[in-house]
C-alpha cells in the first residue's frame, strides 16, 4: 500500500528514534485508517508548530487517497 509507505517514510525521516516508527492499516467500514505510532519524545515533530506537519502529511495522503480512489484518514498516537 503506498500511502502506508508514505507515513512511514516521511515520519521516519522526521524522527530523532526511526526505529520507534510503526504504522498500522486498518479497514473500517470503506475507509483505511493509518495508525502512526512514534516515541513520546519526537511527538512535536511529527505533530509540527499549530499541527502545521500533521495537516501537510494528511494532506498528501488526500491526494494518494484520490489517486486509488479509497478514502485514508491518518492518526498519531
Amino acid at each position: 500500500m503506498a500511502a502506508k509507505d508514505l507515513v512511514e517514510y516521511v515520519a521516519k525521516s522526521l524522527v530523532d528514534d526511526p526505529s520507534a516508527v510503526t504504522v498500522d492499516v486498518i479497514d473500517e467500514d470503506g475507509t483505511t485508517v493509518i495508525e502512526l505510532h512514534v516515541a513520546e519524545d519526537d511527538m512535536g515533530k511529527v505533530i509540527g508548530r499549530n499541527g502545521s506537519v500533521a495537516k501537510a502529511l494528511r494532506t498528501l495522503l488526500k491526494v494518494t487517497a484520490a489517486r486509488d480512489g479509497e478514502p485514508v484518514q491518518l492518526e498519531i498516537l
